[in-house]
């Protein structure tokens, strides 16, 4: 009778760490996190990241999509994408598909576009798909 016993539990779920709270240990979530304060430590989120304007993380990224308003010392891993704002400082490198940096945020690591769509793909040469926007 339960027509959502399917469904993981935390898919929809928003975790937030709100301004002036700090976290000291890894997050592990099916949703989505919030950052708007200090983590320190990995983040794991199935859907999506996002770190605030005063948000920052001092461990790796693991994720599907990464908003980065704030400040990570760490490796961005998404599967799907990275968007790099204005505001942002990332210490680290980013592995993703797609990229996008806003005029003025700043990328202190290596950055790597791969196609997801072809394991193994490293060695062959593909258009970057890398948006600056100002």
């Amino acid at each position: 009778m339960d027509d959502n016993k399917h469904l993981p539990a935390n898919s929809n779920a928003l975790s937030i760490i709100a301004a002036g709270t700090k976290i000291v240990g890894d997050i592990d979530t099916d949703g989505v996190v919030k950052i708007e304060g200090r983590v320190e430590g990995g983040i794991r989120a199935a859907r999506q990241v996002l770190v605030g304007r005063q948000g920052e993380v001092l461990g790796d990224i693991n994720t599907r999509e990464a908003v980065i308003g704030g400040r990570v010392q760490g490796t961005v891993n998404a599967s799907d994408r990275v968007e790099v704002q204005g505001t942002s400082v990332i210490i680290g490198d980013i592995n993703t598909r797609a990229l996008a940096v806003i005029e003025g945020g700043r990328i202190n690591g290596s950055v790597r576009i791969a196609d997801a769509k072809e394991p193994g793909s490293d060695e062959q040469i593909h258009p970057s798909p890398v948006a600056v926007l100002r």
